[in-house]
Formats: C-alpha cells, sequence, structure tokens
C-alpha cells in the first residue's frame, strides 16, 4: 500500500477520536506518533479534500475563537470501515535507512576517532530518548489513564524505550571495541617510532679461536 493511502488512514484513525480540523489533527499527530510516524501540513490537507471527497469523512465549516474561517473534518461510517479493513491487512515493513551503520561500515576508510565521535553522539541521542519516552509514559498514565486507547499508546511507546535502551547498550559496547583499537593502533604506531629513532647498537667483533701451538719439528 503506499504511503499516501497510510496517510489518509491514519488520518482516518485521528478522526474516530472526535471531529478535528486540518490543524488540530497535525497537532494530535505531533504530540502522540511522530516518534514513529510523521506527517507534514503539506500532506495533512491534500488528504483531507480526497476523504472528503470519498465519502470518508464529512467537512462542516465553522470559524475559530479568533473568527478565522475553518473546515473541521469527522469520519463517516464508511471512514470506520475502511480502517478497520486496513487495520486487519498485515503489516508492510519499510526498508531500514541507517546512516550512522551505514558510515560505521565503511569506518576502515577513515580514522578511528571519527567513528568514536558518530557513535558518542548516538549514545547522546539514545539517552535523550530514553528520558523523553518515560516523561511522556508518566504524562499518558495520570492524564490519560482512564481513556481505553491509553494502554495501547503505551504498548507503541514501550517498543520505542526498549529500542533506545538496546541502542544505548550497542552503543557503549561498540565504543568499547574502538576504543581498544585505537589503543592498540597508538601503541603500535609508539613501538615503530621508537624502533626508528633508536640509535643503532655497534657490532661486537667477532671472537678468533685461539691458535693451538704447532708441535715442533724434528731434525733428521
Amino acid at each position: 500500500m503506499a504511503k499516501r493511502s497510510r496517510t489518509k488512514l491514519a488520518i482516518l484513525g485521528f478522526l474516530t477520536w472526535k471531529p478535528m480540523s486540518g490543524y488540530d489533527l497535525k497537532k494530535a499527530i505531533d504530540g502522540s506518533i511522530s516518534n514513529f510516524w510523521s506527517e507534514s501540513y503539506g500532506q495533512v490537507y491534500p488528504v483531507l479534500q480526497a476523504l472528503a471527497d470519498d465519502g470518508l469523512t464529512t467537512r462542516a465549516s465553522t470559524t475559530t475563537e479568533g473568527g478565522r474561517p475553518q473546515h473541521v473534518y469527522a469520519i463517516t461510517e464508511g471512514g470506520r470501515a475502511a480502517l478497520a479493513n486496513w487495520l486487519a491487512e498485515p503489516v508492510q515493513r519499510e526498508p531500514t535507512r541507517d546512516e550512522l551503520l551505514l558510515k560505521l561500515f565503511f569506518g576502515g576508510q577513515t580514522d578511528i576517532e571519527t567513528s568514536i565521535n558518530h557513535l558518542e553522539a548516538s549514545e547522546q541521542r539514545a539517552r535523550a530518548a530514553i528520558a523523553r519516552y518515560e516523561e511522556i509514559a508518566r504524562q499518558i498514565t495520570t492524564k490519560h489513564g482512564d481513556k481505553p486507547d491509553a494502554r495501547f499508546w503505551l504498548m507503541t511507546l514501550r517498543q520505542g524505550l526498549a529500542h533506545s535502551r538496546a541502542q544505548l547498550g550497542w552503543a557503549a559496547e561498540t565504543l568499547g571495541e574502538l576504543r581498544d583499537m585505537k589503543a592498540g593502533a597508538s601503541s603500535r604506531s609508539g613501538m615503530v617510532e621508537a624502533s626508528a629513532k633508536a640509535p643503532p647498537r655497534p657490532k661486537k667483533p667477532l671472537k678468533q679461536a685461539p691458535r693451538k701451538p704447532r708441535a715442533p719439528t724434528k731434525r733428521a
């Protein structure tokens, strides 16, 4: 299924909460699933129009509190059926693209310190992600714990938390190996330099074996 179609279905999912405008939808997406799924305003508004044209939502013209006109969309029974059908389909996996792993794969073509810097930055990002996920979990539990969907939100959050913890552990292990490689390379380099700078040792003179005394010759 194309990405654009999944955008339609993600929006239908959010409209099961309540009728929303395009602005409300983008705000809901950014505040909930942006850690694993993102949509831009450029995607949201055309899709809302298409959903209304397909009869999967209704559109009502209203005004904001500031008096600005806006369209508010609500899901129809047809939209709920389309969402239910999609939820029952097998999950389609996206190809994995990870620039950190790509650079580490070719790490032999640069100095070890470059790879160490990349891994240290990854370690910091993983720590920050763990702290962020733990805070979101607290907010869901305290503010939305009574909502039926809250347990499902926490399930997706725990996947991100587990992934970040695994990333942190892998980064620490890989950094240890890279630092060992760097230390080994420095040690070998120092030995070569010391060997090159050392003065040549004088050659010891060859010891000659003592000559045996010749027996005197007898005169006739």
